[in-house]
């Protein structure tokens, strides 16, 4: 993935940006020649936002299938997390 340097990005600004993710979902910026940053549209952002969410789905309903889960009232549960410190 090409990358986009702090320099190039504090001269033209967001058009650089632009121009990084006109032929690519995602662009790295690096600073002083290390990676730093990746920036990306807000589509592209709101697609691996969606997949992280439906991998979190995945594994509870995997748990609850498994029993790896605990049914109690909130004072019990407040208590357990007080007494696991």
């Amino acid at each position: 993935m090409p990358l986009l340097s702090a320099n190039d990005l504090k001269v033209k600004g967001v058009t650089a940006i632009e121009a990084m993710l006109a032929n690519q979902p995602e662009a790295i910026i690096s600073v002083r020649g290390k990676e730093r940053f990746v920036v990306m549209d807000m589509e592209h952002y709101h697609y691996l936002r969606e997949c992280e969410l439906e991998v979190a789905l995945a594994q509870s309903r995997a748990d609850l299938a498994e029993g790896r889960f605990v049914k109690e009232s909130p004072e019990a549960h407040v208590a357990r997390l007080k007494t696991s410190k």
